[in-house]
């Protein structure tokens, strides 16, 4: 019989002393080894004889236990203590919403093996629920893990089987569907099922990730799961979004489009922003609210289900630098890419001694885009000489879409189209909001730091 997901020995002598998680509880062995901290529960599943506890420090790990220790009850951590389990979600009302939670990676909706510092991924909703039970206030939940990989790993052909799982639950009938991914390369994929949805979607996809790991104090992860399996049982939209932190604190999450966020530092809780554009809502997982910041959005159960997958490997995405940049590009000619996409610099431009290179790649049918590496702003190449060459060489320009959303863009055009008229006219069409005309000010973000 379980105790808390603890089994056989180990529910026994729990038991036995009448220690239940949120204890503080004293295990020492027959050496006289002592450790403090408090009960935790076991996901279901794990046989191993491991006690896991939360230290004093917000740590935790797990204790073996091997024959002949004994366990006492030292107190009990009342919320508002440090270390307390406090509640993301206080008496909402459980809906008859269905989320499909399809895992490709990343530590938010994994678990952590506390004897060996292993991440394993939750395979089952007992599993998930025993870490995160806030998101089952919201909706049931179903859970497959389709990749175990970390974000660095990803691949465009993954991209390819996340977009089928994403379609085949919701042609199921989930009311939204959460994709749990690394968050460095969390935006590519955001904006790859973009483009592969941007003719029909009728519930919300809400991508999510963690910055920090689940078994420090400082973890984003659950209160990034439940802010996303809200968004995706109850937004009113349809659309393709990273839902995560948006502040360093634990108050709200913003929801970004998929064509317009990038993780804008490496450690932050709140590092993902919007660029030239608004987040399209602010989440507040506490009181189960969405608020809209933007009026325009696809809403939701208006489209039927419509898929658009495929996308191009031989594709690069390269960053203008003060060197050889002409070689890079030769290279990948010679390599026999498909497309190249340069973030050149200011307004996009490449060196004067680039442009050869350029005209080499695109007499040879290889489209050449270019994107600005300034993040915010915009491509013109009509403003200086240099910017008139590359437009006269067949260079597109691709105005204020994001380097890493037009290396996608062309990526998935490419499966479609080699054309290079065709090419340019997906390439310059806003399809799936990742070009805009002219920015507020506002919109440019400062931070506090």
């Amino acid at each position: 019989m379980e105790y808390f997901g603890y089994k056989g020995l180990l529910a026994s002598m729990l038991r036995d002393v009448g220690v239940e998680p949120g204890d503080f509880i004293r295990i020492t062995r027959g050496d006289g080894f002592t450790i403090e901290g408090v009960l935790m529960p076991r996901y279901s599943g794990g046989d191993e004889p491991i006690i896991v506890l939360k230290l004093r420090n917000g740590y935790n790990v797990g204790v073996r236990i091997r024959g002949g220790e004994t366990i006492e009850k030292a107190g009990r951590v009342e919320r508002g203590e440090p270390g307390a389990p406090v509640p993301l979600v206080e008496e909402l009302e459980v809906g008859d919403k269905r989320v499909f939670v399809l895992g490709c990676g990343g530590t938010v909706a994994s678990r952590v093996d506390y004897e060996t510092g292993a991440v394993k991924p939750y395979l089952s909703p007992e599993e998930l629920a025993l870490s995160v039970p806030e998101m089952f206030k919201y909706t049931s939940i179903d859970v497959e893990q389709l990749f175990a990989v970390l974000s660095e790993d990803m691949k465009p052909w993954m991209w390819h089987k996340i977009v089928e799982g994403v379609a085949r639950a919701i042609s199921m009938g989930y009311d939204g569907v959460v994709v749990t991914h690394g968050t460095d390369t969390m935006s590519y994929t955001a904006a790859a099922l973009s483009f592969a949805f941007h003719r029909g979607l009728p519930v919300p996809i809400a991508m999510t990730g963690s910055q920090r790991s689940s078994d420090r104090p400082s973890s984003d992860a659950a209160f990034n799961l439940v802010s996303a399996t809200l968004v995706a049982s109850k937004a009113p939209f349809a659309e393709v979004a990273v839902v995560m932190h948006g502040e360093s604190g634990d108050t709200y999450a913003l929801v970004h489009r998929g064509v317009r966020v990038r993780k804008m530092h490496s450690s932050r809780r709140d590092a993902f922003q919007s660029v030239n554009a608004r987040p399209l809502a602010r989440v507040w997982p506490r009181e189960g609210r969405i608020e809209m910041l933007e009026e325009k959005f696809r809403v939701r159960g208006s489209e039927l289900l419509q898929v658009d997958n495929g996308f191009d490997e031989k594709v690069a995405l390269i960053k203008h630098f003060p060197g050889p940049i002409s070689e890079v590009i030769d290279t990948l000619v010679d390599r026999g890419f498909h497309g190249i996409v340069v973030e050149g610099t200011g307004f996009g431009h490449v060196s004067s001694d680039a442009i050869d290179s350029i005209r080499r790649a695109v007499e040879s049918g290889i489209p050449v885009v270019a994107a600005t590496q300034t993040v915010f702003g915009r491509v013109n190449l009509n403003v200086y000489s240099t910017g008139r060459k590359m437009l006269e060489v067949g260079v597109i320009p691709v105005e204020d879409m994001l380097a890493e959303v037009a290396y996608v863009k062309l990526s998935w055009v490419l499966a479609r189209t080699r054309d290079m008229g065709e090419v340019r006219s997906l390439m310059l069409s806003n399809l799936a909001g990742e070009i805009s005309g002219r920015h507020d000010v506002k919109l440019y973000p400062r931070w506090d730091v």
